[in-house]
């Protein structure tokens, strides 16, 4: 039986893994390799991770009329659009600031919740709420000593998180059709390879990380891996966890992105971006269910 120290540690260990791939895209980007091109490989790494998984489990792929959309859905909203925003900005924003704004994710989740009528309206998450655009404010602002422009690259970055929490709203509110998250996971995936094969080509923003090896090219194969398997470790942290067990990960990875950002590539930040993230934090303390383990 799966310890609570171990759940812990792997929480732990996830949140490593997905911080260190948010500030993996940095170089990869600035080396000129298009958003859609990257795209492919992680969700082409995804397909082959998850489909393995899926044959170990005994299980196929349901390819219906009911499957169908909520892949395309999963996708777009799950990863092909919130990375291409987040790929676009992070060529004009710190790593780390990157990894701040994630943070946002429970922020937007929240009111989207309240419109579903999910759940109802409690103070102390609305306050949290506050605490999370106060975060936000503050990266934007000029005190926090950012590049020229960089207000409008924050919230062109703030898309991701918008669109994570919606698609967890959808997920949460209408089911996955019958399907267990791996399916689901894996059925986006493959369409994703589509759609992004496309993109990457109508762009002229396709990547081999075959021949002319590059060190960028070998972190866009790292960085898919990891993504691949960090994806999959967070479905299994669901499913033997609870989801909101699974949810402390948000902490995690922002923390550790911002650390992974200092020591990786050397950023450093004023007090009022460090300010940013204690809102953040606090945000997401008062904004999340308050149970660890279901």
């Amino acid at each position: 039986m799966t310890t609570h120290a171990g759940l812990i540690g792997f929480l732990a260990l996830l949140g490593a893994g997905w911080g260190l791939t948010g500030v993996l895209a940095k170089p990869i980007i600035e080396a000129g390799h298009h958003p859609f091109g990257v795209i492919f490989w992680q969700m082409a790494i995804c397909v082959v991770v998850l489909g393995v998984l899926t044959r170990v489990r005994g299980k196929g792929l349901p390819i219906g009329w009911t499957h169908l959309p909520l892949y395309l859905f999963i996708a777009l909203g799950g990863t092909l659009l919130p990375n291409t925003a987040s790929y676009f900005a992070i060529a004009h924003l710190p790593a780390g600031i990157m990894a701040i704004i994630i943070a946002a994710v429970p922020m937007f989740a929240f009111p989207i919740a309240l419109a579903l009528g999910s759940e109802r309206f409690e103070l102390s998450r609305f306050l949290g709420l506050l605490a999370g655009m106060s975060g936000v404010a503050l990266l934007a602002g000029p005190q926090a000593a950012l590049p020229v422009g960089s207000a409008v690259w924050v919230l062109i970055a703030l898309i991701a998180p918008l669109l994570y929490a919606l698609e967890g709203n959808v997920v949460a509110r209408f089911g996955t059709a019958g399907l267990d998250p791996i399916q689901t996971l894996l059925g986006a995936s493959a369409i994703g390879v589509v759609l992004s094969a496309g993109l990457a080509q109508a762009a002229g923003g396709w990547v081999s990380p075959f021949g002319d090896w590059s060190p960028a090219k070998s972190l866009i194969v790292l960085s898919s891996v990891i993504h691949a398997f960090v994806y999959s470790g967070y479905v299994w942290l669901v499913g033997r966890a609870g989801a909101s067990f699974a949810a402390q990960v948000s902490y995690l990875v922002t923390g550790s992105g911002v650390v992974w950002a200092m020591v990786l590539l050397g950023e450093s930040y004023t007090g009022w971006v460090w300010g940013a993230l204690g809102a953040m934090f606090l945000g997401l303390f008062l904004v999340q269910p308050r149970a660890f383990l279901d």
